[in-house]
């Protein structure tokens, strides 16, 4: 348990510095550039045929090829925040679900032959504009859920606190293991059979698991009623995010924005109606 632990804490810290957030934004700005190289060079017919045959030929594919990479980035960030705050991180399962609406406004674009013409897109324009203003809505949204959010420590024994930690970062990095093999299939998926894998969508399932494994966890530090409650409501909030992402244009939306209001409106009962508590420590 304690190599886990030191495992668990050295991956954190790496991953949390400055210099891994500026690794990772100098890697999306080359594979960026590189993609929208390869897609010119196919278009223009220079690549081998063998290879060009497998290169899209719309330049908005490197936009969602980096935006892809971009919510992976995002991931590995909400599973570490795991073991820091149930509440944060079902915050940043809302900040993935917006960005996935945001990536699904450029999917449209890459269907479509450039130059772009209004002809070839007026047919998505409602969607991309459900998508695009589903994806502000729980901007704003998520604004007021952090800001009124109020950290509470599940017990008051020290060690209790401790124990719920490590419990938690056990998990965090089962949660890890488990991304890494759905995004390795993702990948193998997409170059061995050029198919799509749903990816977010068994990630998301993963979480409803952890989240509700967290709940039962929780209970044998508090079995008090209102953060049970919190607890349990936030992986319905999760549940929702799920069925989002296999919702139709639209729909996905308002899904989205229904489990943001419904962290917010939680959020706000939560804190209206629970009794002085012990405030949280920073996690060292």
């Amino acid at each position: 348990m304690d190599r886990l632990l030191r495992l668990f804490d050295w991956l954190e810290s790496r991953w949390v510095s400055a210099i891994m957030r500026r690794v990772v934004a100098t890697v999306l700005v080359v594979i960026f550039l590189a993609g929208l190289a390869v897609i010119e060079l196919a278009r223009r017919g220079i690549l081998p045929q063998r290879i060009g045959a497998g290169v899209p030929l719309s330049h908005f594919r490197a936009i969602e090829l980096a935006f892809y990479l971009l919510l992976s980035y995002e991931v590995v960030g909400l599973v570490f925040g795991i073991a820091r705050s149930v509440s944060n991180a079902a915050g940043k399962q809302l900040e993935i679900f917006s960005l996935i609406l945001l990536r699904h406004s450029f999917e449209v674009f890459g269907s479509v032959d450039e130059p772009l013409q209004w002809t070839q897109v007026k047919g998505h324009a409602l969607e991309m504009l459900s998508d695009g203003t589903g994806a502000l809505a729980i901007f704003v949204v998520l604004g007021l859920y952090y800001r009124l959010q109020r950290h509470r420590a599940a017990t008051s024994d020290p060690g209790d606190r401790r124990t719920f930690i490590n419990a938690k970062k056990v998990i965090a990095l089962i949660l890890l293991g488990l991304f890494a093999a759905v995004g390795g299939r993702s990948i193998l998926s997409h170059l061995l059979f050029r198919g799509g894998y749903a990816f977010f969508e068994d990630f998301y399932t993963l979480l409803i698991f952890a989240d509700i494994l967290i709940v039962l966890l929780s209970l044998r530090y508090s079995s008090t009623y209102h953060v049970v409650f919190r607890n349990s409501g936030l992986a319905v909030a999760t549940v929702l995010l799920r069925l989002a992402l296999t919702a139709p244009a639209f729909i996905n939306a308002l899904l989205g924005l229904a489990a943001a209001a419904f962290a917010l409106a939680l959020t706000v009962a939560y804190n209206a109606f629970t009794g002085p508590v012990h405030e949280e420590p920073p996690t060292p």
